[in-house]
């Protein structure tokens, strides 16, 4: 058993706390991202997971053992970084062996393991070739060989598709997902990506200084948010916001403007109070003619192929819609929008909470 808990943890770099008082339990075998933006934390966390940074209170087990003051070395875990730290003067066969043969595996063991691994990583016909003459995303499925051969009960991955073009990112993303379904081992990947994080995870951990803001599957965090950050952070593009009144069962927006209560809102209904209403590019539609809805004008359109984004700017914000690519739409040009407002979020104008029974 490799499940990893957290109780009560707390990591201070001299005056400032980075992580306080975190309780989070992962599951044996469970594909968990952490994910979030620059300096929340995530990196920190891991690396004490990996026993890379002490632990200035609270608790940390590993297969229900606590290991707050266990070395690295004896955690039984690997850990695959951003940089590939490949020996340059090694054949990709030698890196990937070269952590068995200073704990003495045997040699016979060490072929298997190696030659297992490059199998699953497809680069087995590259085991001869030196680091200089492999690919960048070659040079990561070595990194990531040497770390299986180990057979770890742990496998942590600290951004390690960062260094990749944007097609490579999503090659090597597929394989670790994959990795991850054959090997059947506990793994924590940490992303400012979230997209990676969708499209990988078991379950995502959604960190804000230190904090965790939502721990769900890919499917909870995008389908209800916890709070107005979550429904930021996830989703590419990005979730729109509106300033709204609440009036008992209906909002109104600045421009006078009603709409319905999010039927997600339950019987949420209260007084009169501010809010805000987040709703995704893809659940804005463009009304024809002089149909009443959202009246805007557009500033700027992104031709994607398969679909175009359409920018328009409202009360100082931008705001985006996504529309087929067949609707010619041009900047300057003024449409109307009908919201769906059964897709519709609606959070707290305050403190940011999701509002919904």
């Amino acid at each position: 058993m490799a499940a990893i808990e957290l109780h009560r943890l707390v990591k201070r770099f001299g005056d400032l706390t980075v992580i306080p008082a975190l309780d989070l339990a992962i599951r044996d075998e469970e594909f968990v991202v952490f994910v979030g933006p620059s300096g929340c934390g995530k990196s920190t966390l891991l690396r004490i997971i990996a026993g890379l940074e002490s632990i200035d209170s609270g608790d940390l087990f590993i297969g229900g053992q606590r290991v707050n003051d266990m070395p690295p070395a004896r955690r039984d875990i690997a850990m695959v970084f951003q940089d590939y730290a490949l020996y340059p003067h090694m054949t990709v066969r030698q890196n990937m062996a070269f952590g068995l043969e200073m704990r003495n595996t045997p040699k016979d063991e060490i072929t298997r393991r190696v030659e297992r691994a490059a199998a699953m990583l497809h680069m087995a016909p590259y085991l001869e070739r030196k680091p200089k003459a492999l690919s960048g995303g070659q040079r990561q499925r070595v990194a990531m060989g040497r770390a299986m051969v180990r057979n770890p009960q742990v496998f942590l991955f600290d951004e390690p598709l960062s260094n990749l073009d944007a097609k490579l990112r999503g090659e090597v993303r597929t394989e670790i997902k994959a990795l991850a379904q054959q090997l059947k081992t506990t793994m924590v990947f940490v992303t400012h990506d979230q997209v990676e994080a969708m499209t990988m995870a078991d379950r995502i951990v959604v960190l804000k200084a230190g904090v965790v803001q939502q721990f769900g599957t890919p499917e909870e965090v995008y389908q209800w948010p916890a709070n107005q950050f979550v429904a930021g952070f996830i989703g590419a593009p990005s979730m729109n916001f509106f300033d709204v009144q609440i009036e008992g069962r209906q909002l109104r927006m600045a421009e006078g403007l009603l709409l319905a209560l999010p039927p997600r809102c339950g019987t949420v209904a209260g007084p009169a109070g501010p809010a805000v209403l987040g709703v995704r590019p893809e659940h804005l539609r463009v009304l024809p003619g002089d149909a009443p809805g959202l009246r805007v004008q557009i500033s700027v359109v992104e031709p994607l192929g398969s679909d175009t984004l359409v920018y328009f700017e409202r009360a100082g914000q931008r705001h985006m819609v996504r529309v087929a690519p067949e609707l010619r739409l041009r900047p300057g040009e003024r449409i109307t929008l009908d919201l769906a407002i059964d897709k519709c979020h609606l959070f707290d104008k305050s403190s940011g909470a999701a509002l919904r029974d």
